[in-house]
């Protein structure tokens, strides 16, 4: 196949080669421009001390022994992200491809309904809020007035500025919001799978839905699943906006304080662009080790 592929290759023309090099061309230099030099600068930069207004300093690892032996600040939010990323980032996963497989079964008018509403949280970035007015810390809260008219609580909870309930109430609605992009990948391709090896499949001996989804459904995806589960990476180790925005920056005694979040802390507050850049790079490196797994897991379930 490979010496075949090859000797289409060398059958092409010059205009056919400056053609495809045109149309490839715009996608490259985004590319290059948005994320080959940005990652590039960042790994250069974490070796200097930079403030933005002097000039940059080279400091060697000053600033990765700072970052892991001296930030306290970045341990906790490192413990806090590496939590998010295990719950929230399997969870979602699975859940996303379980609820594409249900719907998937229904008639085409119930499954585009449905796949309306499970993704619509993804469409509005801004819909967490109805949580805020849920969990809202006074009497008017929708969860807080149940419970207190049930005799349950005799005060209002602080949901959020108490650090026994804020975690968990984050990644809840994390889960829920993250979830709408990987449900409809997974439930495209579902839509899909060639439905004639299911047929092939039950004449060979697959006797029911578990066979088939582990046999046939799963390796048949596994592009899918590997794109659906990048997205969850991404979700689930750059959680900030939302654990800012229905917590505080910082967060009381730093229960909800992710990298991401610290990383903000450092480059726009502090305008530390070299430490902040190393923050960024350790945290590149966890998702491109959390990516490689990931698509081993999926090559050993295909096989």
């Amino acid at each position: 196949m490979k010496k075949e592929h090859n000797r289409r290759l060398s059958k092409w023309s010059v205009k056919d080669r400056f053609t495809l090099g045109a149309m490839l061309s715009p996608f490259l230099i985004a590319f290059l421009v948005f994320m080959v030099i940005p990652v590039a600068a960042s790994i250069v930069l974490s070796f200097f001390r930079f403030d933005m207004l002097g000039t940059p300093e080279f400091i060697g690892f000053d600033n990765y022994f700072r970052m892991i032996m001296e930030d306290k600040v970045f341990g906790i939010s490192l413990a806090n992200t590496l939590y998010f990323a295990v719950i929230t980032g399997p969870v979602g996963f699975m859940l996303s491809f379980l609820l594409a497989w249900f719907i998937n079964e229904l008639g085409p008018k119930a499954r585009s309904v449905l796949s309306f509403l499970f993704y619509s949280p993804a469409l509005m970035g801004n819909v967490y809020f109805i949580w805020q007015v849920m969990f809202s810390g006074d009497s008017y809260g929708y969860v807080n007035s149940l419970l207190i008219s049930l005799n349950v609580i005799s005060e209002p909870i602080q949901w959020f500025s108490n650090p026994n309930y804020s975690m968990t109430l984050v990644i809840l609605i994390q889960l829920w919001m993250s979830m709408g992009v990987s449900f409809l990948a997974n439930i495209s391709g579902l839509q899909n799978v060639d439905p004639t090896i299911y047929e092939a499949a039950a004449i060979d001996g697959v006797k029911n839905r578990w066979q088939e989804l582990w046999f046939l459904t799963l390796p048949s995806m596994k592009n899918i699943l590997l794109f659906s589960a990048v997205m969850q990476i991404q979700a689930s180790f750059s959680v900030s906006g939302i654990a800012t925005t229905l917590t505080g920056n910082p967060s009381v005694n730093y229960s909800t304080h992710t990298i991401v979040t610290h990383l903000t802390d450092v480059s726009s507050v502090r305008y530390e662009m070299g430490y902040a850049a190393a923050i960024s790079v350790f945290l590149f490196l966890m998702m491109a080790f959390a990516r490689i797994g990931i698509g081993k897991l999926l090559d050993a379930t295909g096989k």
